[in-house]
């Protein structure tokens, strides 16, 4: 299966039903994250025996069932009579969800009121949006991280030298700067944030240092390196402009990078993990384990570099199964220094989830930071003010 849940499912060798509230889990291995996983939203529940009727009618445990489904284009969801959720959760009537790519498009319908509630707030127009009495700007620190993954299968990228190069030909904290406005962290080429529990702040940051880049590239055999980089903002607003900031500052160490403007409409059936080098991003995810084995597990569909490290995947299969907390966090510090170091994945900086809702919508205390849009639980969590 090409699912992203295919890693977390192959380990259950067996399903049973204890009773009518009760499911019992047979695992191949053992698994200290494994209740987290089960939220994983690739994985569903259908009816028993209606899985393709309930694929086509969108019947699931929702709040909202769907009354039309035109993808990459619109939903809309009505409200379930009779939900178990009832009084606790699920405050509108009806749902629509519209895509709009254009990140301008988008904002502007924000601010005229044609939407209530927009994802990616584009910073160019962040000053507009704050400036608007009629909108609300949410922002919260996570685990989403942009990054520029490279085939570590192809060349040159299969030369460990010359993926050193490109990590030291970057300016990282101009990137933050520029592209993030702020908004955000740098990071340091692992994928582990700051809403993760084992997050390693000791490992040594990697910056600009052309010197280094340069002695990478000495290493490599090489006297200058030529690459292509591919981009698009469908990767993640500012994309091409952080791809061109990169090509800049490599270029100080030798290193011509060629930015490659792809189309948005496609990019992700036809760049990633097609192309030897892109843009991307992840939105990360709630516990290290479900991040590494997501996307960096050998073999995986999602491993969008094809790294394969011996050590690292022994780590991880000795890590996922380890109850004690202190082994574990050294196990996962380790993980994180290999993939700073060696692995295929530059990660230039941890982005804030940065949303916004017309003033409207009235929400709790607190904002989920695993996804967009309050954890993907803006529909079920939030009312009308």
């Amino acid at each position: 299966a090409k699912s992203a849940a295919q890693p977390i499912v192959a380990a259950i060798t067996t399903m049973k039903k204890m009773n009518d509230h009760q499911i019992q889990f047979t695992l191949a291995a053992g698994n200290a994250d494994f209740p987290f996983l089960l939220s994983d939203y690739h994985i569903l529940m259908y009816p028993a025996g209606m899985i393709d009727e309930a694929i086509a009618k969108g019947i699931g445990t929702g709040l909202y069932k769907v009354v039309s489904f035109d993808p990459g284009v619109r939903c809309v969801l009505t409200r379930v009579d009779s939900h178990y959720k009832d009084g606790r959760a699920g405050w509108f009537d009806e749902i629509e969800c519209i895509a709009i790519n254009d990140s301008s498009a988008r904002m502007n319908a924000l601010m005229t009121g044609q939407v209530d509630a927009v994802n990616r707030v584009d910073f160019k127009t962040e000053p507009l949006l704050r400036a608007n009495p009629n909108v609300e700007i949410f922002e919260v620190t996570g685990n989403m991280h942009y990054t520029f993954p490279m085939l570590t299968n192809q060349a040159p990228f299969d030369d460990v030298n010359v993926r050193k190069a490109l990590k030291y030909g970057l300016n990282r904290q101009e990137m933050v700067d520029k592209i993030l406005q702020g908004h955000g962290m740098v990071g340091n080429d692992h994928p582990i944030g700051p809403a993760n529990q084992y997050l390693a702040t000791d490992i040594p940051q990697i910056e600009f240092d052309a010197d280094k880049a340069k002695f990478h590239m000495k290493a490599a055999g090489l006297t200058e390196l030529n690459v292509d980089l591919s981009a698009s903002d469908a990767a993640f607003n500012g994309a091409v402009d952080a791809s061109q900031l990169y090509q800049a500052s490599a270029k100080n160490a030798g290193i011509n990078i060629n930015v490659v403007q792809e189309p948005a409409d496609g990019y992700w059936s036809n760049v990633w993990l097609k192309k030897g080098w892109c843009a991307c991003y992840w939105s990360g995810r709630a516990t290290e384990d479900w991040m590494f084995s997501t996307a960096y597990e050998s073999g995986v569909p999602w491993n969008d570099t094809h790294w394969d490290n011996a050590r690292f995947q022994e780590l991880l299969l000795t890590a996922r199964a380890e109850l004690d907390s202190n082994k574990r966090r050294a196990q996962y510090a380790e993980m994180q220094m290999l993939l700073s170091e060696e692995g295929g994945t530059i990660i230039p900086m941890f982005a804030n989830t940065v949303d916004a809702a017309s003033t409207k919508l009235a929400h709790g205390p607190d904002i989920g930071n695993i996804w967009q849009m309050d954890s993907s639980r803006l529909t079920e969590r939030w009312w009308f003010a």
